[in-house]
């Protein structure tokens, strides 16, 4: 009867789980009331007692042998059969996600920085709330200036929200690191009848060049540079004489938008120009005000609207639509 424990131990370690429900088949030719180490148990019990003392351990072995075996692979098998039900069926067809998109204020502001990293330009910013010494007074506005008033600016005690981005331009000439060639985007804030030319904040980018020996040609020479990359080659340009607290002397630059469609005669008032920033050389008192010798060094400065220049470059006719989280409004920009 040894032998034949021998026999089937060797048989067990051997047998190879390659079918489903193997486990099942395993523990009925073995473990079942007509299994093969049930039938030695049933001889084991016609044994001799020397016998029985004999085989008793290897028989139990045996049958230990077996049960493990068993185990093992019907836990392999219902985990299997787990996987099975909850994996995903490869066959099916994918799902469609929605294709997002940048906002178009972020793709041409993108753009924006774009053209003028390219002129060798950096990135600064500054805090929205700002004192009124950086944002006013440094900036040469007169202690009168409307722009001070309530009505215009947004009051927060002894702060504002800043009205424009020139207030970084403050900050980094303090810094007394010269020279500086910078852009400055930012949310800017203006006590404004909310309309669909006009909203209460909006995007603003500025531009600052300081250095020794430079002149209003400089400036020009920039912004044709970037109208012609961001509008296209070709595109005409004029300088108009403005009027800035911080620039002397002070220029618009406006665009040639034509005559030819109802909408740009609208949009330009019958003339066919269209502003579309405001420039010129930094004024030797916000000089001063950062103790930079006006004597020694110069510098010009722009800025323009970003929601304004994006619903010219796309067409946009209500400056609200940048802010009303319309997915149809902002479907069209997938891929730009």
């Amino acid at each position: 009867m040894i032998e034949r424990i021998q026999q089937i131990q060797t048989d067990i370690d051997a047998y190879q789980f390659d079918e489903k429900q193997q486990a099942e088949n395993f523990r009925l030719f073995y473990l079942s009331k007509k299994g093969i180490i049930t039938e030695l148990f049933e001889d084991f019990k016609s044994c001799s007692v020397e016998e029985k003392k004999s085989l008793g351990s290897v028989l139990n072995q045996l049958k230990k042998s077996a049960e493990n075996k068993y185990t093992e692979q019907k836990e392999l098998e219902e985990s299997q059969k787990e996987l099975n039900q909850t994996a995903e069926d490869i066959s099916l067809p994918v799902y469609q996600f929605a294709e997002g998109s940048l906002h178009p204020l972020r793709i041409v502001e993108d753009r924006l920085l774009e053209i003028f990293y390219s002129l060798g330009f950096d990135v600064s910013e500054g805090p929205e709330i700002e004192d009124d010494y950086h944002n006013f007074g440094a900036l040469n506005f007169a202690e009168d200036h409307p722009a001070r008033d309530m009505q215009d600016t947004f009051f927060i005690a002894e702060h504002v929200l800043r009205t424009h981005t020139s207030s970084v331009q403050i900050r980094e000439m303090e810094k007394g690191k010269l020279p500086l060639r910078l852009v400055m985007p930012g949310r800017v804030y203006r006590n404004e009848a909310v309309s669909a030319r006009s909203n209460c904040f909006f995007h603003q980018i500025e531009g600052l060049y300081i250095d020794k020996g430079v002149s209003f040609a400089d400036l020009k020479q920039t912004l044709y540079y970037f109208v012609q990359q961001f509008f296209g080659k070709g595109t005409r340009v004029r300088f108009r004489s403005s009027y800035f607290p911080f620039t002397e002397p002070s220029a618009e630059m406006d665009i040639w938008a034509g005559l030819d469609t109802e909408e740009n005669r609208r949009l330009t008032k019958g003339t066919g120009w269209l502003e579309v920033l405001g420039c010129g050389m930094v004024h030797p008192n916000v000089l001063k005000s950062c103790n930079i010798d006006p004597e020694e060094y110069s510098g010009f400065a722009f800025g323009m609207g970003i929601d304004r220049i994006t619903m010219l470059k796309y067409g946009i006719t209500d400056i609200r639509d940048f802010f009303i989280n319309d997915i149809r409004m902002l479907k069209q920009f997938a891929g730009v």
